[in-house]
């Protein structure tokens, strides 16, 4: 790592402290899901199915949408639209196609628009995932990590790609 130095005190490359920092919470969010495996795979065992796939996840899920975490609901999907739409327009300007267009139909971009997409929301995906353990932990005194694995990812993806494509779209 390259050193420079600032009033006689080396100090680190900008870009190698902003990727650790950037790194701290999914580095927390795998944590908290590693740390939450146990619990599913004993639940697993002494009830005989996996929560995500069974008739009681279905049955709890309308119990997300209201209670302690609800504004999560709003919040998360609002932010995503948000770094959706700054994304949208530096699309425009660099005059690359929408992003979701390029995501599904041009393959040689494919892996980019991905890692693109992955630096911008990953952050905001993490806290998603620990938030839905933390609310399942509040709302049900049990954890699954499968729900945390699908709905965080739902709330902030879809929406993240379709305002990313759309304001492609209408900026240009």
């Amino acid at each position: 790592m390259r050193q420079t130095v600032r009033r006689g005190h080396p100090v680190p490359e900008a870009a190698n402290v902003t990727r650790r920092r950037t790194m701290i919470v999914p580095v927390l969010a795998a944590l908290v899901i590693l740390a939450t495996i146990p619990w599913a795979i004993v639940d697993t065992i002494a009830t005989g199915r996996v929560y995500l796939f069974s008739w009681q996840f279905l049955a709890e899920l309308p119990r997300r949408f209201t209670g302690a975490g609800r504004l999560r609901f709003l919040l998360q999907p609002t932010l995503a639209i948000l770094l959706g739409v700054r994304g949208g327009v530096a699309d425009a300007r660099a005059g690359t196609p929408p992003y979701l267009f390029s995501l599904l139909c041009v393959g040689g971009r494919r892996r980019n628009l991905l890692r693109s997409g992955a630096a911008t929301i990953s952050t905001l995906l993490a806290m998603g995932i620990i938030l839905d353990v933390v609310f399942q932990w509040v709302l049900y005194r049990a954890v699954h990590p499968g729900p945390a694995l699908l709905i965080g990812p739902i709330l902030i993806c879809a929406p993240y790609a379709v305002s990313r494509g759309l304001t492609t779209r209408l900026v240009r």
